[in-house]
């Protein structure tokens, strides 16, 4: 960063010249001048007797619900992160919420990890940081590997399953979850954290806040290193990110700039291993494998994925009066990166080499690139009154990648020259949606909810992968409900949503797919008393042309998915916190759900009513915590995934079993007199039980491939506050 400032004064906002900048670098400079513009206007403003307690709030409030809303959710805070984040990704931390499925590439939560919502994929789930879209705009999945230790700068979080409430980003098909970053802190402070557990799992963190300087202004960051050597043979991670953010804060004004991101190494554990091979060493990882010349069995060392994430956000929270309020942001995500692969006797003419004499066929080393950015701008303006709120927003943001592939050596090189690109891909898309949602209170009983939203994407490709695509989509989201509040207690609830979503990039590479349309129907009681509260959520989910996954990957593991005509999904969700005692506390949930396609035909053959693929009909989680002393809490966590099919036409052989996991949770905070404001012990025993169980695989063919996750291992950690 210092080549893009010279220096930032807080109190004048002086930004200094500097040389001539890349493309990323302007764009961070132009977002840092404006900080320090609308700093300026913030100061200049005639303050009067109003004051804002939550301006945070208005970064997410535009796509966060609340009881008052028809919609299914759960929020995890601060605290409740901060008990468990010893490394492992923000999917593994979110593993005990209702409906939820995750499962890790390594095995023990490092690296590249997936989560499940309902059955519905990744790529289903939207994903918004501050409420500024994260998934990635072409294959709409999120790679959490790009932002390490992430979990350590998120203020809050809240999934909302289902359809949910209008968003910015990719359409929510199974849940949306959306994050707040850090707060501003009052007063000057430093962290610093470490965690080592097993496969040379750790973690270090070092973070601090300058605290409000003048009453107004605060400087904050974190710097974070992950390594593991990942449960799977070989799936190793090397992993580096970063948080910075300043904010200025006034009466009625809160402005935030963020530059966050990542840097990755992983050992790739994608391949997965056959059953055959899950029965002599689940261990075993395939990448990288090749035989030399004089037939020895090798492992390339550098099979490697590697990328680096840059973000940039800008945001302008203002509260005009005890009514309205707004917020304004920019941003801006770098994305560049590679993966690398030793491929053994690979067609010459593939990667556009001649053939040397009779020789047509090479052992070579290739790297697929991305280079990519991404930018735009959300916007909401919020009325609040005592009878009705509404919320007008949306955003616009625009994708720009840039594939291609390049051979790094070759055993028979012919006529390429270092540098050379065997492939050059260039694909761009434009998103931009409106949405207005009013939630007006009719009577104390009686109050309703709508939500309208229209959403524009355009879509151009052009690779031998994708073909020549040029699409473009008009969706109408619309979305109702009604809640009734029966006593102070008790709520009934009863909304309708509509979805629709485009096809992503690995879709156009297997076909020529269709969007798919969403009706959820969703009907819940919520019961909130001193001791129990109680939500009980019934859904229904009728899909057309759902884009459905097949089982098999493309040669970068994203999966291939094609159109099922119709299809739905019907459920029942329970979860509850119950203060059993003073000093016990249970936290259980549970989802039966059925999840069919309806005459389903595959390559002109009709299967039937089937099962969707990876939607297990019983999914239970339970969180026990004992608080037997004030500042210790002893956790155990229990999951339960019911079996659940890897294809959609139900091959015995795609079946995976069902499993129960059991983890122990443990933390105690230390209040010492002097030097340490806090001293956080914290400790995790996973899977304690020592189960041996798959949570993820795919069908090559009707033969199957699995990801089997680790037996018992355990991390711990030590936070020191000051």
């Amino acid at each position: 960063m210092n080549t893009i400032f010279k220096l930032v004064k807080l109190h004048n906002c002086t930004i200094a010249k500097t040389p001539k900048r890349a493309k990323n670098q302007l764009i961070l400079f132009s977002l840092l001048s404006l900080f320090c513009s609308l700093i300026a206007i913030a100061q200049e403003k005639k303050q009067d007797t109003l004051t804002v307690n939550h301006l945070d709030d208005v970064l997410v409030s535009a796509v966060r619900v609340t009881s008052k809303t028809p919609v299914t959710f759960s929020n995890m805070s601060k605290t409740e992160i901060a008990h468990r984040n010893l490394g492992q990704d923000i999917p593994v931390l979110m593993n005990y919420l209702p409906s939820v499925v995750t499962t890790s590439d390594a095995g023990n939560g490092f690296g590249y990890t997936g989560i499940r919502v309902r059955g519905s994929d990744a790529t289903r789930v939207n994903v918004t940081i501050n409420g500024i879209p994260y998934n990635d705009a072409e294959s709409q999945g999120t790679f959490w590997v790009n932002m390490p230790d992430f979990a350590s700068s998120v203020q809050s979080l809240q999934l909302q399953r289902g359809v949910g409430t209008s968003t910015n980003g990719s359409g929510a098909f199974g849940a949306s979850l959306n994050m707040l970053t850090d707060s501003y802190a009052y007063k000057a402070s430093g962290e610093i954290s470490s965690s080592y557990g097993s496969f040379n799992s750790n973690k270090n963190t070092m973070k601090f806040s300058t605290g409000l300087l003048n009453d107004h202004f605060e400087l904050a960051g974190r710097l974070s290193t992950l390594k593991s050597d990942g449960y799977v043979d070989r799936a190793s991670s090397d992993l580096k990110s970063y948080f910075l953010q300043g904010t200025y804060v006034g009466k009625s004004t809160l402005i935030k700039a963020l530059v966050f991101g990542g840097t990755q190494q992983t050992y790739q554990s994608w391949n997965g291993i056959d059953a055959e091979t899950l029965q002599e060493n689940r261990q075993f990882n395939s990448a990288g494998i090749f035989t030399d010349e004089f037939g020895n069995t090798r492992f390339y060392d550098n099979e490697t994925d590697n990328y680096n994430q840059d973000h940039y956000q800008l945001h302008w929270n203002e509260s005009w009066s005890d009514k309205w309020s707004s917020n304004f942001a920019l941003h801006y995500t770098k994305g560049k990166g590679y993966f690398e692969n030793y491929k053994e006797d690979a067609d010459m003419a593939d990667y556009g080499l001649n053939a040397v004499d009779a020789i047509t066929t090479t052992d070579l080393i290739r790297q697929k690139w991305l280079d990519n950015d991404f930018y735009g701008t959300t916007f909401s303006a919020n009325y609040n009154a005592e009878n009705i709120s509404v919320i007008l927003g949306g955003g616009w943001n625009r994708y720009e990648g840039d594939h291609y592939g390049k051979v790094i050596w070759a055993r028979y090189a012919s006529q390429s020259e270092l540098g050379d690109h065997y492939y050059d891909d260039f694909s761009t898309k434009n998103d931009g949606n409106l949405f207005a949602k009013v939630n007006y209170q009719l009577s104390n009983q009686i109050g309703f909810y709508g939500d309208l939203q229209y959403r524009n994407v355009s879509y151009q490709a052009n690779s031998w992968e994708t073909g020549l695509v040029n699409d473009t989509f008009h969706f109408f989201n619309p979305k109702a409900g009604v809640t009734w509040t029966i006593n102070a207690y008790n709520n009934l609830y009863f909304s309708y949503a509509r979805a629709n979503r485009e096809p992503n990039r690995t879709d156009y590479e297997g076909g020529n797919p269709k969007p798919e349309k969403l009706n959820d129907f969703e009907m819940g009681w919520r019961l909130n008393s001193e001791k129990v509260q109680i939500n009980t959520n019934i859904y229904y989910m009728g899909y057309r042309d759902q884009l459905i996954l097949t089982g098999t990957l493309d040669d970068v593991g994203n999966p291939y998915r094609s159109n099922s005509e119709k299809s739905y999904r019907l459920g029942l969700e329970v979860d509850a916190t119950w203060a059993i005692l003073d000093k016990f506390t249970l936290r259980p949930n549970f989802t039966l759900s059925s999840n069919k396609n309806v005459d389903l035909a595959v390559d002109g053959q009709n299967y039937g009513t089937t099962d969707i693929a990876y939607s297990p009909e019983v999914i239970v989680g339970n969180v026990l915590v004992f608080k037997p002393i004030e500042n210790l809490y002893l956790s155990l966590l229990q999951k339960y995934v019911g079996e659940q099919y890897m294809n959609n036409i139900e091959l015995p052989a795609a079946k995976l079993a069902d499993y129960f996991v059991n983890d122990l949770n443990v933390s105690y905070e230390i209040k010492p007199k002097s030097v340490f404001k806090s001293i956080v012990i914290t400790g995790m025993v996973n899977n304690f039980l020592d189960k041996q169980y798959i949570s993820n695989g795919y069908m090559w063919d009707v033969y199957p491939y699995y990801y089997p996750q680790a037996g018992i291992n355990f991390l711990v950690g030590l936070t020191l506050k000051f």
